[in-house]
Order: structure tokens, then sequence, then C-alpha cells
């Protein structure tokens, strides 16, 4: 795994590989994450995607990808840190699979530098009719997070609990300023980001560097670059000096209790075997205690936030079940604070976590999000780094780092007939 300069602000992760039929070529601008552009920037990837100066409609594009022999090329929004990540994954045959040994890398990096250099435009503008369906999906994607209780209680929590702080900011923005934007404004937004934005690519695959580099520079010749602007620093999260506790009542038939903490240690990889310990696994104490020995969830899981030093917990629960659910889950991770640990669950969170660095590997997407993950929050550890880290971890580290984690939000979601 290697990481070089291709251009100003333009940075390539080179991955070889030739266990994989398939090669992946990953194209994401990776921009700060902030309510007044997160709509455009998610909308821009879809409609570039709709067509080029050359392939300007959606059947001119299958035409060129059943030409590469069934590439295909997706669009992506992700949320890395308090980075927005906006871009395309091209997935197409590996050079040394395809027939009569054609060359494919080529031809596949043009197509990407086409969608991203020379979107099919009129009048200067993208076409009004793609604007407004694109425009469309994006509103009906924000909307439907809403149908999903569980992700919305999730964004909901880390919304309050950050914020004024960018983490709390939804990958996908809001309805409201969606359905503000016209045309003119995003096409300004698109100069913008290729011009200023910090592009990385990742490649997957069995081609030698600088072939990948050739394709790639020959692909981007036309993409206008200064000098891309750097990333701001991650905002410091500021806990409360009491816990809040936010309530909201939707049509629901399960509650939904999220609580957030922050960490004052800043030893990620103790917090991670402890957060595992917690919520993190089906081994955790949250899940064999609270779901299923007290039967008080549904679900019950915790998550790390490596990047910004936070733990959140989410769960479904019976209304009346609030108070119980809550001094239960606050009763594990005190277990988990006081070293109340069986040394079968220090190992099995341990493995659970060793097998995941370690199958990160078999899988171009998972390789290809961990490194886009990395790059745009500015580290450099592999997966092998982080297991030798996991490894080293000792448990007075573990109860020493989950010492500091303190409660710093509540949300809960209940129904709109339930009792306060």
């Amino acid at each position: 795994m290697t990481r070089t300069q291709l251009a100003g602000g333009v940075f390539l992760t080179y991955l070889p590989a030739k266990k994989f039929k398939t090669s992946l070529l990953s194209a994401q601008f990776v921009v700060p994450l902030r309510w007044e552009t997160a709509s455009a920037n998610a909308l821009l990837s879809a409609i570039l995607r709709r067509g080029t100066a050359d392939c300007p409609d959606m059947g001119a594009l299958s035409r060129r990808l059943d030409e590469l022999y069934g590439a295909r090329i997706d669009t992506t929004v992700r949320k890395k840190g308090e980075t927005q990540c906006v871009g395309f994954v091209a997935s197409l045959i590996d050079d040394c699979f395809a027939p009569g040994g054609e060359r494919l890398l080529e031809p596949a990096a043009a197509l990407l530098g086409e969608l991203i250099c020379h979107p099919v435009t009129r009048d200067g503008l993208f076409l009004e009719e793609y604007f407004e369906s694109e425009k469309t999906n994006l509103i009906d994607a924000v909307r439907s997070i809403l149908n999903d209780k569980r992700a919305y209680a999730d964004s909901r929590l880390l919304q309050e609990m950050c914020a004024g702080e960018p983490y709390g900011v939804p990958r996908l923005g809001n309805e409201q300023i969606t359905a503000a934007l016209h045309p003119q404004l995003l096409f300004e937004a698109y100069r913008e980001l290729i011009s200023t934005s910090r592009l990385e690519i990742i490649y997957c695959g069995s081609a030698e560097r600088p072939r990948v580099e050739d394709a790639l520079r020959a692909a981007l010749a036309d993409l206008p670059r200064t000098d891309a602007a750097p990333s701001p620093e991650l905002a410091p999260h500021v806990p409360p000096e009491e816990p809040r506790v936010i309530a909201e009542r939707l049509d629901v038939t399960q509650g939904k209790l999220g609580m957030g903490f922050s960490c004052g240690s800043a030893d990620s990889a103790a917090l991670l075997l402890g957060n595992t310990l917690f919520g993190g696994s089906s081994n955790s104490k949250l899940f064999l205690n609270v779901r299923e020995k007290l039967s008080l969830c549904y679900y019950a899981s915790s998550l790390f936030h490596r990047q910004k030093g936070l733990i959140t917990v989410s769960s479904g629960i019976e209304f009346g079940n609030y108070q119980r659910a809550y001094d239960e889950i606050m009763a594990q991770l005190e277990a988990v604070r006081r070293g109340h640990l069986e040394t079968w669950e220090l190992e099995a969170a341990r493995s659970t976590l060793l097998n995941a660095y370690a199958s990160m590997g078999d899988s171009q997407g998972k390789l290809e999000n961990f490194c886009l993950g990395q790059a745009a929050t500015g580290r450099d550890e592999s997966p092998e780094d982080l297991a030798d880290q996991v490894r080293a971890v000792t448990p007075e580290r573990i109860f020493e780092a989950m010492g500091t984690v303190k409660l710093d939000t509540v949300y809960f979601l209940q129904g709109k007939e339930a009792e306060a």
C-alpha cells in the first residue's frame, strides 16, 4: 500500500493485488463537511454520472461500459470524520482476465476523467432535466432516512451531540437546503469542487504502478487545478457540564434510545477494544446482558467514532422501559470501566477486531473504503498496523481509557401517544 501525489491536490493510493478477477478504481473529492455545501456536493456526483460530452445520456454511457465487458461506475457520497467524500467507484475485469490480453485500465480511467472533467452541459450549465431529476432523487433519499427509525435516531443523536460541529452534519445534507439549489449555483459548486478540492484516487488490481499513474495523468489532464485547500483541523468536541436529554415524538411503535459519550483518552486502540467489550460485537455486554439476558432492548449496540473520540449507543426499546434500559446500559459501561470481565470476553473482543482487520484484504470494496477513510482523515496506518495496536492493548489500558468515558447526550425517540 503506497500513497503518492500525482498533481496539485491529486493523490493515488496504490494497492497491488493479483488475487482478484476485477480491478477497482476510485476517484473521490474530499471536502470539509458543512451544512451549506453538503447537499450540493451530494447532488453533484449523481448529476455527473448522467452523461459526458461524448456520452450525453445513460444509454450512451451504458454502451461505453458494455465495450469494457460490463464495467460498472457507481456514485458515492460518504462521511469520513469531518469530511464529505463524493465521487465514483469503477469496477472492471482485471487485465489478467481480459479477453485476448486487452488493456481495460486506460479506457476505464479515461471514462472516469470524462465524467469528472467533461460533463454534458447546455448553455454552460448542467442539463435542466438531469438537474431536476437528481434533485428530486436526493430529496427522496433524505426523506427516506425518516422511514428507517433506527438510522434516523442515530443521525439525530449525532446532530444534537455535535451541534455546531461539522461532525453533526449528515452526509446528504438536508431537505431544505437541497430544495433551494438551482442550476447556476450547482454549476458554480462543481467548478469549485474540481479546481480546489483534494482528489483521492485508489487503485486495486494487477497493473504496475507506473502504468496506473500514466493512465490517470492522461485521464485527468484537463482537470483544472489550483493548490488544493488544506483540510481543516478536526473541531474539538466540548462536552456539556451536565448530560443533555433530548426527547422527540413521532408516530412510532418502538422507542429508540440513543446515548452519546465523550472520551477523554487519546488511547484509541484501548478505546476501540473497550467499546467492542461494551457494545461493539455479538459477544458484548450490551448484547448479552441488556438484550439477551434482561430482554430490555430489541437491539443494543455501541460504536466508537475514532476520529472524533466519541462512543454512541443505539437501542430499540418499549417506551415504558426507558429508565430500566438507561440504567442497565450505564451499569454495563461501569462494568467495563471497573474491569468486571471474564477472560473469554476480552479475548473474544480482541479476536473480533483482529478478524475484521485480517478479512479486509479479501474485499476490494472494504480496502477502498478503509484507505479512503485513512486518507481523508490524515491517517496512514495499514490494517496490519491497527491489528498490531490491538494486540498490544493490555487490560489496564482498557480500564484507564474507558474510565474517561462520560455521558454527554441522551436522545429518546418515543411515540406520539407515549407518556412523558
